[in-house]
């Protein structure tokens, strides 16, 4: 999933961006951590709960900020740039965050966490840049497809995190509606966030921050928490997003390309 959408980030695109507008888009990144944290404590979700949205906080953007950034005539290169870097230092941000946030309230092995992104999201995103760049024509074929095959594995990844929590799901509840109220909040906070840093630049840079800030990769979120062993509640966080970023996110790129 991650491989295939880093098939269409080009190193060479980078060079251009606003070194100021992508230093502000990191900073914004950064407390999503603690926006995400905030919401939890907010609602009085357990332990699981809050690691998942700690989780979702501390990941990188949605794989395809890149392309609805593009849909919203946004600066494309600036948010491919977050994604790339939020990406390989989410090595170091996800599990500092869980443990710094959450500490002994849930069990799970560190070493876990950082194998799991250096080798889901690091490696393949590393890679796939390295062969944009090298075979760029060779690569560049096959640009309207790949975006196709993420979307695909997301669908496998969200499908066997929500057939885990099933029986939650049906069960529905005060504490599934605190999930979705929650996921609504820190998505709407993250664009907010975007927008108002995004402010001292032109309306391409804070739309691509905009977006990047507020978008966040629900199906790594919802893959790391069950791989690094945390409860598969935990995941529901992500899986509840998911279902509200996508609504949010297509209204949000047309509004923009629409103002614009």
């Amino acid at each position: 999933m991650v491989g295939s959408v880093s098939l269409t980030l080009s190193a060479g695109a980078f060079r251009a961006v606003d070194r100021r507008a992508l230093a502000v888009a990191l900073v914004a990144q950064t407390g999503m951590v603690l926006a995400a944290f905030a919401v939890a404590r907010l609602l009085g979700l357990g332990p699981a709960l809050t690691v998942g949205f700690v989780v979702l906080g501390a990941v990188t953007p949605e794989l395809v900020t890149p392309v609805m950034t593009e849909l919203a005539d946004g600066d494309t290169a600036l948010a491919s740039a977050v994604l790339v870097l939020v990406g390989l230092g989410s090595v170091g941000l996800v599990p500092g965050a869980v443990t710094v946030l959450v500490g002994d309230a849930v069990a799970f092995d560190t070493s876990r966490i950082v194998r799991g992104l250096a080798l889901a999201v690091v490696l393949p995103m590393a890679a796939a840049v390295g062969l944009r760049s090298r075979f760029t024509e060779r690569v560049a074929r096959y640009d309207d497809l790949y975006p196709s095959v993420a979307a695909g594995l997301v669908v496998v990844i969200i499908g066997g995190v929500t057939a885990a929590n099933a029986a939650l799901l049906r069960a529905g509840g005060s504490r599934l509606a605190a999930v979705v109220a929650g996921a609504l909040a820190l998505n709407v906070a993250g664009y907010a966030a975007g927008w108002f840093a995004g402010s001292p630049f032109d309306r391409p840079a804070r739309i691509a921050t905009t977006l990047s800030v507020g978008m966040r990769d629900f199906a790594v979120a919802a893959a790391l928490v069950v791989g690094a062993g945390f409860p598969p509640t935990a995941a529901l966080p992500a899986v509840a997003f998911g279902v509200v970023e996508l609504v949010t996110s297509a209204g949000l790129a047309r509004w923009f390309r629409r103002d614009g």
